[in-house]
């Protein structure tokens, strides 16, 4: 099988010796490592990289996703990095691949591509038992999300930060996996922000009537209860507050978010 990563990159399988110094720069990608068994390779992961909590504890921090600190990166003496075209600036990317022998590049847009990406890592670093466990798992929980019995549609505004709003577009992996339980995504009428992956918009009441319920994210923006409370009062909706972790991680962390999102199904009124 080729190990070709998001943008076109062929990645050979490596050996066992010398053994590979990985610095992850994408918080639920790091997680995924730690559980291909691949913990002892971390040399290096952002501050933000905050799963498994015990085993991450040991790995040394080199700054955010964005902000990097390129001298603790050089010192650790990397062998590979991994990173994601959202999560990380590519001129950042750019400047490690300088002194970076191998750059691997992921970008996964919707739930199944989760498999290409558990075989991808898995295959480079010879972790290929313990991914096709997480494609088995994964492949499970897919066919207990598929098997629930059908909904009615329901269009939905998944908000990640405030002052300004902001939400996602339909072509980001946080609505695809959504779109698994029958709940379309928003989409912004406005030309100036229609093509962003992450557009801005201002609350009105043509937006509340295109909608039936408004989801707050515990991520990035740390959305709360009161939260929850002020903007159903402000917009008459049903406001509802979900675990953005579950939702917009994709590696290991996709498996159980396909679970939270099963429960979410079963719970919410038509």
């Amino acid at each position: 099988m080729k190990l070709i990563d998001a943008i076109g990159h062929e990645h050979r399988a490596i050996a066992s010796s010398p053994a590979p110094r990985i610095v992850s720069l994408v918080p639920s990608l790091t997680e995924l490592l730690c559980d291909l068994g691949l913990a002892q390779r971390l040399v290096g992961r952002t501050g933000f990289c905050v799963h498994p909590a015990q085993t991450v504890r040991a790995i040394a921090k080199v700054g955010g996703t964005k902000d990097v600190n390129l001298g603790k990166i050089r010192a650790l003496a990397p062998t590979h990095l991994i990173v994601n075209i959202d999560e990380n600036e590519k001129p950042t990317v750019d400047a490690l691949a300088e002194f970076i022998p191998h750059v691997i590049v992921t970008h996964p847009l919707a739930p199944r591509d989760n498999l290409a990406l558990y075989r991808l890592l898995g295959g480079i670093f010879g972790a290929e038992e313990k991914a096709r466990q997480l494609c088995a798992a994964f492949e499970r929980e897919y066919a207990a999300l598929a098997g629930l019995p059908a909904r009615a549609p329901k269009a939905v505004l998944y908000c990640i930060w405030k002052d300004p709003w902001m939400t996602v577009s339909r072509d980001t992996y946080i609505a695809q996996m959504l779109a698994l339980i029958g709940w379309r995504h928003w989409t912004s009428a406005d030309p100036a922000e229609s093509g962003r992956r992450y557009p801005a918009f201002d609350w009105s009441q043509p937006l509340a009537d295109a909608i039936d319920e408004v989801l707050l994210s515990s991520e990035p923006y740390r959305f709360t209860e009161a939260h929850v409370d002020a903007l159903e009062r402000q917009i008459g909706r049903p406001v509802q507050l979900v675990d953005g972790e579950m939702l917009s991680w994709y590696g290991s962390r996709a498996i159980g978010g396909l679970r939270y999102l099963r429960q979410m199904a079963l719970t919410s009124g038509d």
